[in-house]
């Protein structure tokens, strides 16, 4: 936020690539919603369950620094897990409807192939129950594993009606409420990632306030609430964190360097138990 609070100072223009807020289709049901489509939002979930994901095998001589940088979803000091590395497009969506970020979260969490070093320290799947200050919920699914029901999207529940917000690029397909006010998306299908990036370069070329850092900053750290509490088991809450959270990054950003998380003996890296140690 220091450094948000400085480009903006600067005049400098940020994206962050959360592509939803640049669909047509989102933008209009998000309105709808705020103006009150759905009656009083009671109840937020959030989906981003998938079948699986790569892994880069180590180089001949590669160093730990440059292995980890390169599967940099399955350490958290670079990715942060699937759970602030992906599902943050789906927290963002639910934040960006609620105009607000969660002030606390538990939830659980586990790996599938806890000795399997090739996917580092994290978990592959998350399931995180988020409150906001008005005591609105928002429950949150992530997981990467083969074999399992997928889906990708987002759903509001008020009290005079529902929203289906699905589809992997956050695009037009699977846009629509229902109840109160039944609405469907059928405007002009737009390439959310391709108009982030239209936009940005508009905002430079006009020399217009771009500045996409806030809710970047606050949806990433969503993600982060949610991971500390599936690893640690505990309930954590937003002020704690940002006031104890620990730094998790290197003492040295180069290559040659020692990262923060290390394998043991056997190439294998400690994976979080929940229950037996502190959020972080």
């Amino acid at each position: 936020m220091e450094t948000n609070k400085l480009a903006e100072q600067k005049g400098l223009k940020i994206g962050v690539g959360l592509q939803r807020r640049h669909s047509p289709a989102y933008q209009e049901a998000v309105r709808r919603i705020r103006d009150g489509a759905l009656g009083e939002v009671r109840l937020l979930q959030a989906y981003f369950n998938c079948s699986g994901s790569w892994v880069r095998a180590r180089r001949p001589g590669e160093s730990e620094m440059g292995h980890q940088i390169r599967n940099f979803q399955y350490f958290v000091w670079v990715g942060g897990d699937f759970i602030v590395e992906a599902h943050v497009h789906n927290l963002d969506a639910c934040n960006w409807i609620a105009n607000d970020h969660p002030v606390e979260a538990n939830g659980m969490g586990s790996r599938r192939n806890p000795e399997d070093a090739n996917y580092g320290e994290t978990f592959d799947q998350h399931m995180v129950e988020f409150t906001y200050a008005n005591g609105v919920k928002l429950f949150s699914q992530c997981r990467y594993v083969a074999g399992c029901w997928s889906h990708c999207g987002e759903n509001v529940c008020g009290t005079q009606g529902r929203a289906r917000l699905a589809g992997w690029a956050g695009g037009e397909q699977g846009v629509s409420l229902s109840g109160k006010e039944p609405w469907r998306y059928t405007g002009a299908k737009v390439n959310p990632w391709e108009q982030e990036l239209a936009d940005l370069v508009a905002a430079v070329r006009e020399n217009r306030p771009y500045h996409e850092g806030w809710y970047g900053a606050t949806s990433s750290f969503t993600g982060v609430l949610g991971r500390m509490a599936t690893y640690s088991g505990q309930v954590v809450r937003w002020d704690e964190a940002v006031a104890k959270g620990p730094s998790l990054m290197p003492q040295k950003l180069r290559l040659e360097a020692d990262p923060p998380v290390l394998p043991d003996a056997n190439g294998r890296y400690a994976i979080p138990r929940p229950g037996s140690r502190s959020p972080s």
